[in-house]
C-alpha cells in the first residue's frame, strides 16, 4: 500500500479557494496544473465529481474562452469505457469550469513514481485501454494533444484517459505565446514540438511514450530541461535499452519521427493481444497489489461539505415596533445553495411555506394613458396573493407588489397632503412667462437662420434614428458615448506560411501555425482560414469562423479596407488567385487579417500546400455572439 495517507490526497480548501463553483459545494482540493485547479465535489445524488476551475489568466483571454467552449462541447460527445465523461460545465462565467466523473485511482505518473515500473501484463492492458480511449476520442474529431502519464488514471477496472482536447483551448493563445506553458515537453511528438502540427498520429507518439514510461519506469527521452528534451525528441532516437524485448517493435513504431510510419490504434491493440501469452481481459487483478492499494485509499473520500441550516429571524423588539417606518431599501437576497447542488437555478424569491394555487383573477381594465405633459398616476396598491408570509419591517409584502403606505402611528403628527399655495402659483406663472418670451425671441430671428438650424436638427435626428446610434447626453464630453471608437491594435506580420491541404490556421495563434481540424485532417473546427481540396469542387480557400473578401488590384490591403468592405464570401476557388492577390479575413472572434497569396506547391512536390503572407490585427472588433 502506498505511504500516502488519504488526508494528503484530499487537501483542505485554502483561503484563496472558493466555497462553491457553479452551485457545487467544494469539499477538497485534488490537485492543480498548468490550466487550473481541480476540486472534489458531489452531485445531488451524492456521486463524487472532479471539478476543474480554469486559471484567471486564461479566463481573461477571449480567444481561450471561445476555444474552451468549443472543446468542452466536443468532449461531451466522448462516451467511452476508458474515458472520464464530462458531466457539467460553464464556459461563460467569471472563471470557466468543467466537471467530470471522479476516478478513484492514482495517475500513471504517481503509480510509477511510488512503486516503479509495471509488469508486462499490466502494461499490455494499460496500452489496449488507452488505445481504445483514443479511438473514441478521435471518433469525436478530437485530438488529445497532451496525452501523458499524469492524464492517465489507473482505476480498478482499467485505465481512464482525462483532459482530452482541453489543451487545444490554451494552445498558442496570447498566453502561451507569452510564456504560459501548456503540455509536457517529454511527451510531445516531433512535429508538435517543431512546427506545432497536431494530428491523430501525434497521440500515437504520446501513447508510445506512455508504454515506454510504464515498462521502463522513466521517460524514453530522458530527463532535464525542456529544451534539451525537445531537441532529443526532434533529432535523436529514444533510449529503449531497458524496455522488455517483447515491447520494442511496438514502441519503436509508435515513436517514429515520421507520423505516417506510426501504427494505427487498431494495429496497436492487435499487437498487444499477440504479445500476451493469455487473453487480455480487464479485471480487478490487472494492477500490482501495491498500486491497487492506492485505489482503496482514494475511495475513502472526505465528507461532502454541508450548508448550515438557516437561522430564524429574531423577533422585533418593542423599540423597533414603535420606531417610525423607514423607506424600503430592496436589499439583495443571498441565494442559499442546495446541500449537494447540480447547478440549481437560484430562485428569485423563496417563501417559507407553500401556498395553494389561487384561482386566476379576472383581468382588470387597462388604465387610461396619461395626457401629454402630465405624469402617470401611481399604481394602486394591490393585495398580495395568499400564502406569502408576513414580511419583516422594511421589506415589501411580496415580490412584485408595492408596499402600502404606513398607517398613522400614535405620537406622530398625521401626514397631510401638500396643497398648491400662492408661492407655487407665482413660480408656475414665471416659468410659463419665460417660455413665452423665448418663443417670441426665436420668432424674431432671420428666416434663414431659423430654417437652417431647424433643418439641420431634423436631418441629424433622422440620421440618428435610422442608424440606431445613441446620442451624447447633454453636458457630457464630446465623444464619450457608447459609440466611442476603440483604438486600432498593432498589426503582426508573418511571412511565408505554408498551409498544407486540409489544414487550417487560427488568427489568434502567435505565430499562426497550420493544424489539422480533426483526426483525419478534413473536418474543420471553426478554422479562421483553411485550404482544402475536393475531387468535385477543386482546390479552395475557406473559413468556418467568419468571412472572406478578395480585394481587387486597385485596393490596398489594410485594416480600414477590410472594415469597410461588404463583398463577403466564405470560399474562394484557388484558380481565382494570382501571386500577390490580397484577401481580407474577418473572424467571428474579432480578429482581422490581410492574407497575401504567394502561390502553391509544384506538381512534382510530394506535399500539396499553398504559401501565404499574413498581417493580423488581433481583437480589432468585438467578438460576434452566436
Amino acid at each position: 500500500m502506498s505511504d500516502t495517507h488519504p488526508a494528503e490526497l484530499f487537501q483542505p480548501l485554502g483561503q484563496d479557494d472558493p466555497a462553491t463553483v457553479g452551485g457545487y459545494r467544494l469539499s477538497a482540493v485534488l490537485g492543480s496544473g498548468g490550466m487550473g485547479k481541480v476540486y472534489l465535489s458531489y452531485t445531488l445524488g451524492g456521486r463524487p465529481v472532479a471539478l476543474k476551475v480554469i486559471r484567471p489568466e486564461f479566463s481573461e483571454d477571449a480567444e481561450f474562452r471561445r476555444r474552451f467552449q468549443q472543446e468542452v462541447r466536443a468532449a461531451q460527445r466522448v462516451q467511452g469505457l476508458y474515458t472520464a465523461p464530462v458531466i457539467d460545465f460553464d464556459t461563460d462565467g467569471a472563471q470557466p469550469w468543467l466537471a467530470t466523473a471522479y476516478v478513484p485511482g492514482p495517475s500513471l505518473a504517481h503509480a510509477v513514481s511510488a512503486h516503479g515500473r509495471l509488469p508486462l501484463r499490466s502494461v499490455l492492458l494499460l496500452t489496449v485501454g488507452v488505445a481504445e480511449a483514443l479511438q473514441v476520442i478521435h471518433g469525436a474529431d478530437i485530438v488529445h494533444r497532451d496525452l501523458k502519464p499524469a492524464n492517465v488514471l489507473l482505476a480498478a477496472d482499467g485505465p481512464r484517459v482525462i483532459d482530452f482536447g482541453i489543451a487545444r483551448a490554451a494552445d498558442a493563445t496570447s498566453l502561451t505565446s507569452s510564456g504560459v506553458s501548456v503540455g509536457t515537453p517529454a511527451f510531445m511528438a516531433p512535429e508538435q514540438a517543431s512546427t506545432g502540427t497536431v494530428t491523430a498520429a501525434t497521440d500515437v507518439f504520446a501513447l508510445g511514450q506512455i508504454i515506454a514510461f510504464a515498462a521502463i519506469g522513466a521517460p524514453a527521452y530522458g530527463d532535464g530541461n525542456s529544451h534539451a528534451i525537445l531537441y532529443r525528441i526532434v533529432h535523436e532516437d529514444p533510449d529503449l535499452s531497458a524496455l522488455p524485448a517483447e515491447l520494442k517493435p511496438l514502441v519503436t513504431r509508435c515513436l517514429s519521427r515520421d507520423p505516417a510510419a506510426r501504427p494505427s490504434l487498431g494495429e496497436i491493440i492487435e499487437m498487444c493481444h499477440s504479445l500476451s501469452p493469455a487473453p487480455l481481459r480487464q479485471g480487478e487483478d490487472w494492477l500490482p497489489k501495491a498500486v491497487a492499494g492506492s485505489i482503496t485509499e482514494r475511495l475513502r473520500l472526505p465528507e461532502p461539505a454541508r450548508t448550515p441550516p438557516p437561522q430564524p429571524a429574531a423577533a422585533p423588539t418593542p423599540t423597533e415596533l414603535s420606531a417610525p417606518a423607514q423607506p424600503p431599501t430592496a436589499p439583495a437576497r443571498p441565494a442559499q445553495p442546495a446541500e449537494y447542488p447540480l447547478r440549481p437555478p437560484a430562485p428569485a424569491y423563496a417563501p417559507t411555506q407553500t401556498a395553494p394555487a389561487a384561482p386566476a383573477a379576472p383581468a382588470a381594465p387597462a388604465a387610461p394613458a396619461a395626457a401629454p405633459g402630465y405624469p402617470a398616476s401611481p399604481p394602486a396598491y394591490q393585495t398580495p396573493p395568499p400564502g406569502y408570509p408576513t414580511p419583516a419591517p422594511g421589506y415589501p409584502a411580496a415580490p412584485g407588489y408595492p408596499t402600502p403606505p404606513p398607517p398613522h402611528q400614535p405620537g406622530y403628527p398625521p401626514v397631510t397632503p401638500q396643497k398648491s399655495g400662492p408661492n407655487g402659483r407665482i413660480i408656475a406663472g414665471a416659468v410659463i412667462g419665460g417660455l413665452i418670451g423665448i418663443a417670441v425671441i426665436v420668432s424674431l430671428l432671420p428666416d434663414g437662420s431659423a430654417k437652417d438650424k431647424g433643418s439641420s436638427s431634423s436631418a441629424s435626428g433622422s440620421r440618428a434614428g435610422s442608424s440606431g446610434a445613441t446620442a451624447t447626453a447633454p453636458g457630457s464630453p464630446a465623444g464619450q458615448n457608447q459609440n466611442q471608437k476603440r483604438p486600432d491594435p498593432t498589426p503582426a506580420t508573418y511571412q511565408g506560411i505554408d498551409i498544407t491541404a486540409d489544414y487550417q490556421i487560427m488568427l489568434a495563434d502567435n505565430p499562426p501555425r497550420p493544424t489539422s481540424g480533426g483526426s483525419n485532417g478534413v473536418h474543420y473546427n471553426h478554422g479562421d482560414l483553411f485550404y482544402s481540396t475536393d475531387m468535385i469542387l477543386g482546390k479552395k480557400l475557406g473559413t468556418d469562423n467568419g468571412k472572406l473578401v478578395v480585394l481587387n488590384n486597385a485596393q490596398k490591403g489594410s485594416l480600414e479596407t477590410c472594415r469597410t468592405e461588404t463583398r463577403y464570401t466564405e470560399e474562394i476557388k484557388l484558380d481565382q488567385l494570382g501571386d500577390g492577390t490580397e484577401i481580407c479575413v474577418l473572424s467571428d472572434a474579432g480578429h482581422i487579417a490581410v492574407v497575401t497569396y504567394r502561390g502553391k506547391s509544384d506538381s512534382k512536390d510530394a506535399s500539396n500546400y499553398i504559401t501565404v503572407d499574413l498581417t493580423v490585427w488581433r481583437n480589432a472588433e468585438d467578438p460576434k455572439k452566436h
